[in-house]
């Protein structure tokens, strides 16, 4: 994997904590009907699973391009 991907990626997972803490603070604020409604359905947990399947998918389509481009450089 490229050093360039790897900053990257850390620098994603040092910002992506911080970004979280921001926006609930500022949902404690106004709080949308929407995300209450569907917390209390328990439908929360199938948007927060559909989100992570994809950033995952994202991940490793990111990291397999990374190694054919690096394979063609060679």
């Amino acid at each position: 994997m490229s050093k360039f991907l790897i900053k990257k990626l850390a620098t994603l997972l040092v910002a992506f904590p911080v970004l979280i803490t921001n926006a609930q603070d500022s949902l404690n604020e106004k709080r949308p009907e929407m995300a209450d409604a569907l917390r209390s359905n328990g439908k929360i947990y199938v948007v927060v699973a559909v989100l992570v399947v994809i950033l995952l998918g994202l991940f490793f389509y990111l990291i397999s391009l990374d190694r054919k481009i690096s394979g063609l450089e060679k």
